[in-house]
């Protein structure tokens, strides 16, 4: 019963990491009308992050509507208009079925990160954050190792996550680590918490355990008691209007 305000859940082909994921998204509720989705580049890099101001994301399933807050970000430090980025991208994209049949109703504002400080891009999104909106961070896990070896680096990997470890997380070996680092800055200045609801990796579904790609999905909450971020404003704009007083 939770009201998930955050999610990573991993973006390879949905035959490998679709039921992961599925875990995820079967968490979230219909009650959000932003989704800032964040997720790594594969092909091109750079610095900053590279948002895409269209009107929408066209699936198989029906368009995607772009928030108008993409033309507020372009005018924050480190966001660019990149559409060479978008291109051969798959990691944003392979997401949006998932957030069409889960939601009702939501506006995207999609963004690929580059080289960029994520304790200074979390503040930038912050802003952009109220109690309507969702974070995904787009990431699979270690590629590539036996499967044991996976399992022993995802693991050290979630309990970095879960322990809001931000250093522990930056040595992750995670193809979407900078999107994660970023909701972790995100839900640490929020007073989130977080939650791994499902691991597993490719060897789990092809049978093939000598090279396996690693998967999760992991939500963020708000701690119980904690205030939203509404209440945080609300009372502070009282204790100061108290003091004026």
């Amino acid at each position: 019963d939770k009201k998930i305000n955050g999610l990573i859940v991993p973006h390879a082909g949905y035959e490998y990491s679709g039921q992961v994921a599925a875990y995820g998204f079967r968490q979230l509720n219909n009650d959000y009308k932003t989704v800032i989705l964040m997720a790594p580049s594969h092909h091109v890099r750079f610095d900053g992050a590279a948002v895409l101001n269209v009107s929408y994301f066209k699936t198989p399933l029906w368009k995607v509507k772009v928030s108008n807050k993409v033309e507020k970000l372009l005018k924050e430090d480190s966001v660019y208009e990149m559409p060479e980025v978008y291109e051969e991208e798959h990691s944003l994209e392979i997401q949006l079925p998932f957030l069409q049949k889960t939601l009702k109703d939501f506006e995207l504002v999609p963004l690929i990160t580059g080289d960029v400080n994520p304790s200074e891009l979390a503040k930038v999104l912050e802003k952009y954050v109220d109690d309507k909106t969702l974070i995904i961070a787009s990431s699979d896990l270690s590629h590539y190792h036996s499967y044991n070896e996976a399992v022993k680096l995802d693991n050290e990997c979630i309990k970095n996550i879960e322990e809001m470890n931000i250093e522990g997380a930056s040595k992750c070996e995670a193809c979407g680590v900078m999107p994660i680092l970023i909701l972790m800055e995100i839900a640490k200045n929020f007073n989130w918490k977080s939650q791994i609801i499902k691991y597993a990796n490719s060897g789990d579904v092809t049978g093939d355990k000598s090279k396996v790609v690693g998967y999760s999905s992991i939500v963020f909450f708000e701690k119980e008691g904690s205030l939203s971020k509404e209440e945080r404003s609300i009372l502070l704009k009282l204790a100061r209007e108290k003091l004026e007083s």
